[in-house]
């Protein structure tokens, strides 16, 4: 008996069995109707068994049929659960993680591919939010921007920022030398989840008037550091994870005070999956990559 053909056989039987219809059968096993009937008729060759009753528009399983299919069923289960069971071992696991977008773009994705050849088998799915003010994604992990240490999860304290006032070179060699004059000269630039830092900015420094020419609001850190770098003001961006905009030389810090704040980044785990102990390792790997590297 070839063991191939008969498997191909038995699942057939199996389907035309619950469903009593070989169109059907070969609906549900992307086949023709005559190739289901083919493997069934072969296997009953081979069993030499009557396995099925054709009538015109039916068929009806033999005594001899519901035997066999009775006797035939827990095996075929337990095949389909040993299959299911290697499979799971065989693919790589995914984990979920979601991330405000600048970090994922500035800190995250650059240093992935020391990850990647660490773990080859561990698949990564990457969740991106553009403002903290957006809808929580549902992920085995999450890295957030908070004033304080989520205290309903298991959460890591990453690193603090504070908010830098940058623009691109060519501004810079207009406004340097005008002192604060040079925020009545050109739109402030700001994340729309922080209307007023500008004016916290101002109110830091004890600044007796601030007037500035125009405030822009956008609506993730990514555009608002993209639109200083393009020449359309003056922004407030995070620091130190805008670190690599001003090592390239796109962006010029144009003032040395900042806006200090109570954000940091934080690591958070939602849940502990005993299926995916690989969490853990990706947990390990954010901490030793980002836990006050700055």
């Amino acid at each position: 008996m070839a063991i191939h053909s008969s498997m191909r056989g038995l699942r057939c039987f199996c389907v035309a069995a619950e469903c009593l219809s070989f169109k059907e059968t070969a609906r549900q096993l992307y086949l023709t109707p005559s190739a289901v009937s083919h493997q069934i008729k072969q296997l009953e060759s081979e069993l030499g068994l009557d396995l099925f009753l054709r009538q015109t528009r039916s068929v009806e399983l033999t005594a001899q049929g519901k035997a066999f299919y009775q006797a035939l069923l827990p095996l075929m289960r337990e095949l389909e659960q040993t299959l299911r069971t290697f499979s799971q071992q065989k693919n790589p696991t995914e984990i979920s993680i979601s991330m405000p977008e600048f970090f994922a773009s500035e800190l995250f994705v650059p240093k992935l591919v020391g990850w990647s050849e660490q773990h080859p088998d561990i698949n990564l799915k990457v969740e991106t939010i553009k403002s903290r003010q957006d809808p929580a994604k549902h992920t085995d992990l999450q890295i957030l921007l908070a004033s304080s240490k989520p205290t309903d999860k298991v959460a890591y304290e990453l690193f603090p920022i504070s908010y830098v006032p940058a623009c691109n070179p060519a501004l810079y060699q207009q406004l340097n030398g005008l002192g604060f004059d040079a925020l009545t000269k050109v739109p402030c630039l700001v994340h729309q989840a922080r209307p007023w830092s500008w004016h916290q900015w101002a109110e830091q420094l004890e600044l007796e008037v601030f007037t500035p020419k125009q405030v822009i609001q956008l609506d993730s850190m990514f555009s608002v550091a993209r639109a200083a770098q393009q020449g359309l003001g003056i922004a407030l961006v995070p620091w130190p994870i805008s670190h690599s905009w001003f090592a390239s030389g796109s962006l010029k810090r144009l003032f040395s005070e900042e806006l200090e704040s109570r954000d940091k980044y934080y690591l958070v785990q939602h849940a502990t999956d005993p299926n995916k102990p690989q969490i853990q390792l990706l947990v390990n790997w954010i901490l030793q990559s980002f836990q006050r590297a700055f």
